[in-house]
């Protein structure tokens, strides 16, 4: 049974999606936005709003879960000095998808997913 499954497996190994959602995640903190199809967005969604949930949190054991899916300095040093503070009073809902159409070569939908600057 699929119960309290929410995540996809994307047609991938699991540390290969591990790898790439967390080089999604890097990209999304460094640029404050990004394109990319809908199901990886849907599945990065969740993971975004753990770690900033997290960051906020504070603590050492919430920092190592941290690190140990933002492997790059300068966007973990981002993400604790200006995402985190500036969404510090949300209670959720950090990012936001928005559906920007099909691509071109396969026709999988494409979601733009961004930060909220609030």
């Amino acid at each position: 049974m699929r119960h309290r499954m929410k995540r996809g497996k994307l047609g991938r190994t699991t540390s290969h999606k591990e790898c790439m959602m967390s080089n999604l995640l890097i990209s999304l903190i460094k640029q404050g936005k990004l394109e990319t199809t809908e199901t990886k967005a849907k599945c990065l969604k969740p993971l975004f709003e753990k770690i900033v949930s997290k960051t906020i949190k504070g603590g050492n054991s919430s920092m190592i879960e941290i690190i140990s899916w933002v492997r790059d300095k300068e966007a973990f040093k981002i993400l604790n000095r200006s995402i985190a503070p500036h969404l510090r009073d949300r209670k959720g809902g950090y990012c936001r998808l928005i559906k920007t159409g099909f691509r071109r070569g396969d026709g999988a939908p494409l979601v733009l997913v961004e930060v909220l600057s609030e």
